[in-house]
């Protein structure tokens, strides 16, 4: 891993204030926009710093990133480790006072979310505070989450996703008067996570077995689970491109595998057994949708192996069978490489 320090003229020392950490793989396309929108989401934060962590970018990320005028600093991977790796050698870097703001590089922040964000943090039960997401077109993204469960599995299975939702059983929240109110939640999509400084002393690392996907959903459990909050503050606003793993067979397949896993790390034998049955029901019923919920059935399906202590190393750049196979299995031992996160 190579850090190269490329800090903006005003900018403070790593870890006074706000550290903003910004994962990048193949975002070459993406990044501009982001870092170009960062001046105006910062208004009224006085004191941040800027990191880009690449996860061995086979396009020109890391040029872009040290030839934009906020000038950050970059930390190059040497290798595709994951959302959750690139995440803890970002935050490594920082001193442990230090805030976190953590950034998909294809987001768009409005004017003043940064700030409303950090002044959330500032009461001291809460631990993590999100943003409302917008869609490109301005609509309200559905991004607020319930804990996965059961009930949410399996609504989700049979009713579809967006009707469980609307009536407040599926695993995404779909109550508009929720996302205009604000208030705690559970846990919400990744893209734009505010990890007050207290938060990562109770919690620690994230888990960088989940590789990519449902390393969110562990850490904001974690969160809760040492006694803080996460709190969802409407009034901050971004845009989030994303949705990438809609139609991809391999983004679909490691996004099945890890729910599977996370549920099952928390939950008994049998009840995992169920919750993965909710899923191959609910992708067998939709198989015909698309390659998307074919991947993500022939995921469910796969049968869980422990990792062995010495991880492969697998590639899952190609669409085949072996691919999607290596995509599993690799999410299951923590060492898949050569994807993004959406």
């Amino acid at each position: 891993m190579q850090i190269r320090d490329a800090s903006l003229m005003m900018q403070p020392p790593a870890g006074s204030g706000l550290s903003i950490i910004i994962v990048t793989y193949n975002s070459a396309t993406v990044l501009p926009g982001l870092l170009d929108s960062l001046p105006a989401g910062l208004e009224g934060v006085k004191q941040f710093e800027t990191i880009v962590v690449d996860n061995d970018s086979h396009d020109h990320s890391v040029d872009v990133a040290l030839a934009h005028p906020l000038r950050p600093r970059v930390i190059r991977m040497g290798r595709n480790a994951g959302y959750a790796a690139a995440i803890n050698a970002g935050a490594a870097t920082v001193r442990p006072e230090a805030d976190l703001l953590i950034l998909n590089p294809d987001v768009r922040l409005l004017p003043g979310a940064v700030s409303l964000l950090v002044g959330r943090l500032t009461d001291s039960s809460v631990g993590v505070a999100v943003p409302r997401i917008l869609d490109e077109d301005g609509s309200t993204r559905w991004s607020l989450r319930r804990e996965p469960s059961i009930m949410t599995a399996w609504t989700d299975a049979v009713l579809g996703g967006t009707f469980a939702s609307r009536i407040g059983t599926g695993e995404a929240i779909g109550d508009p008067a929720m996302y205009d109110r604000g208030g705690l939640i559970e846990w919400a999509t990744g893209a734009v996570l505010a990890v007050a400084a207290r938060a990562r002393g109770v919690v620690g690392d994230w888990d960088e077995s989940f590789f990519l996907y449902s390393e969110e959903v562990d850490y904001l459990r974690r969160v809760r689970e040492s006694g803080l909050f996460v709190a969802y503050v409407p009034q901050a606003r971004v845009v989030h491109i994303g949705r990438e793993y809609l139609g991809n067979m391999r983004l679909s397949a490691l996004m099945t595998a890890n729910r599977i896993r996370y549920y099952r790390r928390y939950h008994g034998p049998l009840s995992a057994a169920v919750f993965r049955l909710s899923i191959i029901v609910g992708e067998t019923l939709r198989a015909v949708l698309g390659p998307g919920h074919r991947a993500a059935l022939w995921a469910a399906m796969t049968p869980w192996r422990p990792p062995p202590e010495t991880q492969p190393h697998y590639s899952v750049r190609g669409d085949s069978l072996d691919a999607l196979q290596s995509c599993t299995e690799s999410v299951q031992s923590g060492s898949a490489t050569g994807i993004k996160r959406s």
